[in-house]
């Protein structure tokens, strides 16, 4: 073997070892940059997630993996909870911002403003159950402008449904008590505005029973049933009426009411019935919206989507605990029996 071809040999060895030292040794930093890299989602929700609603917030996860995004793996998604305590909600928000998520999901309307005053720059994919453009979040439901876009409800719409439904399980129903919590600052006159149109073409009396505070639910009960409502309609609220559901559900049995709930998850915990747009599909939904963001889409350029699929629930155990019985009109266009 000639010198020259073991020198040439010797340098194409020492040129290997030198494109393979990156490998040896760079590994962790390499990782770290990749890790950077990956995109972060923040949740934000004004309430912890209860067993029977984590199912929903599942449908976000599962949504999310169906589109190829897998938590921990290509993206790490941030969950901040208010437990209730709207007041927490800014500081969640803004702690989200500080560890820049590239998007935000608010899983109600409280979120959503706390998210939107706290950045004007990361998009934000909300899903509440009212008009956001009626709760100025967003500009039109065609064009929502800004940074924010997502679901909208038929919340208020849907008041004449449920009244419609109450009637044919009571047929004799006159007076109704809608229960609203005036206070929290995401709540909206329109609620009862609709209500109060549905209940008049119904002939159905509206009684507005606004309570503010967990110590005056049993107060405001006893006013239902001194004023012989022949049944309760609870209103969305993600700040008092979601974390005191079981108390709720408790005083609503107590006085042998039919009630019917403006969210799905009231009825799997001992609720009568509710009639709502799906929220598994809503949260799979907004897992879609998410998905064209992390991809390049402006929130600006995505339409507010209402809500095609709706759920009506009852719960048999619930009846007989109050001695009604549901007629089989009614319970065969139920979408979901619980028995």
């Amino acid at each position: 073997m000639s010198r020259k071809t073991t020198r040439a040999k010797r340098i194409g060895r020492i040129f290997v070892l030198v494109c393979l030292l990156p490998a040896v040794f760079l590994p962790a930093g390499s990782g770290a940059q990749q890790a950077q890299k990956v995109p972060r989602i923040g949740v934000l929700r004004s309430v912890t997630l209860t067993p029977t609603a984590q199912l929903i917030g599942e449908a976000f996860v599962q949504g999310l993996r169906d589109l190829g995004w897998v938590d921990r793996q290509n993206v790490a998604i941030e969950y901040r909870y208010a437990e209730g305590n709207v007041k927490r909600l800014p500081d969640l928000a803004a702690e989200l911002v500080g560890l820049n998520v590239n998007v935000f999901f608010a899983g109600d309307r409280s979120a959503a403003l706390a998210a939107k005053r706290a950045t004007s720059i990361i998009p934000i994919v909300f899903s509440t159950l009212d008009d956001p453009v009626r709760t100025g979040l967003v500009a039109s439901l065609a064009r929502p402008g800004g940074n924010l876009t997502g679901l909208a409800g038929l919340g208020p719409e849907l008041s004449g449904k449920r009244l419609e439904l109450l009637k044919e399980v009571v047929p004799k129903l006159s007076r109704v008590a809608l229960l609203v919590n005036p206070s929290n600052r995401a709540f909206d006159d329109s609620v009862i505005q609709e209500t109060e149109v549905a209940a008049r073409s119904l002939g159905i009396r509206l009684q507005v029973v606004k309570v503010s505070e967990p110590d005056k639910l049993d107060a405001a009960f006893s006013k239902i049933v001194r004023d012989r409502a022949g049944a309760v309609m609870v209103a969305a609220d993600a700040i008092m009426f979601t974390a005191q559901r079981n108390r709720i559900l408790g005083l609503v049995e107590k006085s042998r009411l039919p009630a019917i709930y403006v969210e799905t998850p009231w009825v799997p915990a001992g609720g009568l019935m509710s009639y709502a747009p799906s929220l598994p599909e809503r949260y799979r939904r907004a897992a879609m919206y998410v998905d064209k963001i992390l991809k390049g889409a402006k929130p600006a350029d995505l339409p507010v989507e209402q809500p095609t699929k709706f759920e009506f629930i009852i719960n048999l155990k619930a009846a007989k605990q109050i001695g009604l019985t549901i007629p089989p009109n009614v319970l065969a266009r139920a979408d979901r029996v619980i028995r």
